[in-house]
């Protein structure tokens, strides 16, 4: 039987656990979707589970199974993109997507409304041939009533996925994923001190408009907080109020 499956990320959740577990209340909860923590079996659960604040948080991720055995005919949602990579590459036949098109098809959330606000729009390196998941972005701020602005590399032409792709890639990555993060790769994932990371993003960023940027990607996110920029990460403005109240 097939099943639809969201993957809540380690690393995302690492960064805002509050706000993942919002969207784990939700996806889960509301939209009866199986909620796994990683798209491959006990990656890191000791280190993750360390990095959750103490409390509720922590419990309900530890209680998350690790993983789970995705079969051809399953859909797999993730606001990860090294997992949706990994899914496609050692998963055939398993579909992925984003959560952006889970919540854009899901007649049950309610979006909040931010009065006609203009954000840039980052794409991501690792997701620059996800159309779907691109145009699900857009749609998604603009019936937030947000404008969406298009930035001069966007979409398929991005080269940006904040300091990620000036530093190496996890192994696991490349042994996983190879046709993303090798074959298709040249040039990045260099080694690049400190410094270098934060003045390529200094310099990144004041190229942008002066607007805030919309991000869907913690990478992307984290490079452009290490540059000062006002940085909006998609998840943050959909559950607006929710990680908040409920955390």
């Amino acid at each position: 039987m097939r099943t639809d499956y969201y993957i809540a990320s380690c690393v995302f959740t690492a960064r805002h656990p509050e706000l993942s577990a919002a969207i784990r209340r939700h996806v889960g909860g509301v939209l009866g979707l199986p909620v796994v923590r990683c798209c491959v079996p006990r990656y890191k659960l000791r280190s993750f589970t360390d990095k959750m604040p103490e409390g509720t948080l922590r419990e309900e991720w530890q209680a998350l199974p690790d993983c789970a055995g995705f079969q051809p005919g399953d859909t797999v949602y993730s606001l990860c993109h090294n997992c949706s990579a990994i899914i496609e590459e050692q998963k055939p036949g398993v579909r992925v997507r984003s959560l952006w098109e889970l919540l854009l098809e899901d007649s049950s959330f309610r979006l909040p409304d931010y009065g006609g606000v203009k954000m840039a729009v980052q794409d991501c390196w690792r997701a620059r041939d996800r159309r779907g998941e691109q145009d699900a972005v857009r749609e998604l701020l603009r019936r937030m009533n947000v404008e969406p602005v298009e930035l001069a590399q966007s979409r398929e032409a991005t080269e940006f996925c904040g300091i990620s792709l000036l530093r190496p890639a996890p192994p696991r990555n490349l042994k996983l994923a190879p046709k993303r993060y090798v074959e298709n790769a040249s040039g990045k994932f260099l080694p690049h001190s400190p410094e270098e990371q934060e003045a390529a993003m200094r310099d990144y960023a004041a190229a942008l408009p002066q607007l805030p940027v919309a991000v869907y990607c913690h990478y992307c996110e984290e490079g452009l907080e290490l540059a000062g920029a006002d940085v909006r990460h998609l998840a943050a403005l959909l559950f607006a109020g929710d990680a908040e109240q409920k955390a």
